[in-house]
């Protein structure tokens, strides 16, 4: 018996896979517990359906992901660390600075966004890798100067 699945189920295939089973497997179990729906020509017209709305939906969000990514790589962002007489750093600049910065200029990123591994506790110039989307990736430019 062919059937649709509704839902991941293991060892059998994720959710919107047309597979065949044993029917008394689909009747007992798969179709009950609506894991699962007969594979009738209606069934297939809106899995395709489906599809086609999921893939426009994950087309428009990289669309926006590389939008995100030219405007985050046209500018650079400067911020001020604050050093003592011998040249220490007091604080230093973390993941949430650098998106505070960002949200002023008008880019509002998700807090797992920006993969600053360690807080920069020097001045410099600095290259924090952001991802944006699973296949979108940016860098933004840090310039840490002296306050």
């Amino acid at each position: 018996m062919d059937i649709v699945l509704l839902k991941d189920v293991e060892r059998l295939g994720e959710a919107g896979a047309v597979v065949k089973v044993k029917e008394g497997y689909a009747r007992n179990y798969l179709l009950p517990t609506g894991l699962a729906v007969p594979a009738t020509p209606e069934q297939l017209e809106r899995l395709e359906t489906a599809k086609r709305h999921q893939q426009a939906h994950a087309d428009r969000l990289k669309a926006q992901a590389l939008s995100v990514k030219q405007k985050i790589e046209a500018r650079s962002i400067t911020l001020r660390l604050n050093l003592g007489e011998d040249g220490k750093p007091f604080g230093s600049i973390t993941a949430h600075d650098v998106l505070e910065a960002l949200r002023t200029d008008g880019l509002a990123l998700e807090k797992h966004a920006l993969q600053l591994e360690q807080p920069i506790k020097a001045l410099g110039i600095y290259e924090i890798p952001v991802r944006l989307h699973a296949e979108v990736s940016a860098v933004a430019k840090v310039w840490v100067v002296k306050e």
